[in-house]
């Protein structure tokens, strides 16, 4: 089966306004097949925002590739004006569904009228508007909710959990082959998370769109969500599994951390206490010698914080350190 989406050694940077360059993310490798969802977990500040940026071919200054390449289905966003990327990759290519569903929908404007400018960008400003809310409504009958309701409504006379099927309903209009969800979740209470999941994965099960990189700082939740996992850390995948192998045995020291530090409702973890993981990553404004986690990591040796630590094949999943087992 052909990839879907394809991440060759994506290195990204911003540039101050002092011309210094700030390496934000680094030789980020990764492929993905038609049904596939990758969870992407890490603290704030790891770099999970930038790399979504530079997934969906948004290099806006200060923000520039270093090197790499983004490909969907064999095509490359890389090198493209932000007037190309926005007619030809966002929505119809990749698509991302935003963490604050309230702050992403224009609070003037009905969600049907909302929708309907995400289709006349990319088909033309002349679409007849009722066969645009005729598109509309077969769409939105899929998503279990009250349609007419929905889309004659304003933002603010929507629930939370309306607001974010909406947004997820506008996002994949165009059927894009990869779907960016950026904490899709992390506003809702616990059954509407479930009910927003079970809206993507109908959606997926569909083929309304092709593969999903699911962003969340919850790695327990990623276990349930995901088919794989990479653990993001000062702008490195530091490990990349599957989503059994990353929650249940982690080989990481940063990611045996993570799960250290979550609250889990597992039976064989809800007695465990979460234990804090102490220190802050390294500034990215300076350059850094050795292993990035070196400095926080409980095993650390001498030898990390001068060598260069790359990803490695450990118990069948990749893993971006020398001593790991």
């Amino acid at each position: 089966m052909a990839n879907i989406l394809e991440v060759k050694d994506l290195s990204l940077h911003y540039l101050t306004r002092f011309g210094q360059k700030i390496d934000a993310v680094t030789d980020v490798s990764f492929t993905m097949k038609q049904g596939e969802i990758l969870g992407i977990a890490g603290e704030s500040g790891c770099g999970k925002s930038t790399l979504v940026n530079g997934l969906m071919g948004l290099f806006i200054p200060p923000l520039y590739p270093t090197s790499g390449d983004v490909l969907v289905e064999g095509e490359s966003l890389m090198n493209r004006t932000p007037e190309n990327v926005r007619k030809n990759i966002l929505s119809q290519k990749v698509s991302m569904i935003p963490q604050g569903a309230f702050n992403a929908l224009n609070p003037t404007r009905k969600i049907k009228d909302i929708a309907a400018d995400v289709i006349a960008a990319h088909e033309g400003k002349s679409i007849n508007k009722n066969e645009v809310y005729a598109r509309l409504r077969e769409r939105f009958d899929l998503f279990g909710m009250e349609t007419e309701r929905i889309l004659n409504a304003y933002p603010i006379q929507l629930t939370a959990g309306e607001r974010q099927r909406s947004v997820i309903g506008i996002s994949t209009l165009l059927n894009p082959k990869v779907v960016i969800a950026d904490e899709p979740t992390s506003a809702l209470d616990v059954t509407t998370q479930k009910v927003v999941i079970k809206m993507i994965f109908d959606l997926l099960e569909k083929n309304i769109f092709s593969t999903m990189i699911f962003i969340t700082h919850e790695l327990p939740l990623l276990r349930h969500v995901s088919h794989n996992i990479a653990i993001m850390y000062a702008g490195e995948f530091v490990e990349y599994g599957t989503a059994i192998q990353v929650v249940h045995d982690p080989r990481h020291p940063y990611t045996k951390a993570l799960m250290g530090a979550m609250l889990s409702a597992d039976s064989e973890q809800k007695n465990r206490k979460p234990t804090t993981i102490e220190g802050a990553p390294p500034s990215l404004t300076k350059k850094i010698t050795g292993c990035r986690f070196a400095e926080r990591c409980p095993s650390a040796r001498s030898e990390c914080k001068q060598r260069t630590q790359n990803m490695r094949t450990v118990g069948e999943r990749l893993v971006r350190c020398d001593y790991a087992e």
